[in-house]
């Protein structure tokens, strides 16, 4: 079993920053991917960047070139560093992983609470 924990959202101001970070802890071999969603008021949940374990990144259109996604493998730590904030990023946000938890297991896939995001003057 494995455990996700998201800290770092908040309220801050349009073109503020925010970073979110994420610990997975329990029974893991090793983390695949790791990925930060958001589930604005009224959508669906979204991603909005992934992580690889071989350094590979993808971003949603609407964040490219303001909000990176990083990791620290050895502590199995994912982070997202938000900046030029937006309204229309007001969001829960959730980690996502997923988690070999041993060798030659199965990829299982993994949530954390979600960490809400509140962007206003």
């Amino acid at each position: 079993q494995v455990q996700e924990v998201e800290s770092g959202g908040g309220l801050v101001q349009p073109g503020g920053s925010l970073r979110l970070s994420c610990s997975a802890s329990g029974t893991i071999f090793t983390i695949v991917t790791m990925a930060w969603y958001r589930q604005r008021p009224r959508n669906q949940r979204e991603l909005v960047a992934a992580s690889t374990s071989a350094g590979s990144t993808n971003y949603a259109n609407s964040v490219k070139d303001r909000f990176t996604i990083s990791r620290d493998n050895a502590m199995n730590t994912a982070y997202l560093q938000m900046n030029s904030l937006k309204p229309e990023d007001t969001a829960v946000y959730y980690c996502h992983a997923d988690v070999v938890e041993r060798r030659g297991g199965p990829q299982l896939r993994y949530w954390g609470p979600g960490t809400q995001v509140t962007i206003s003057s």
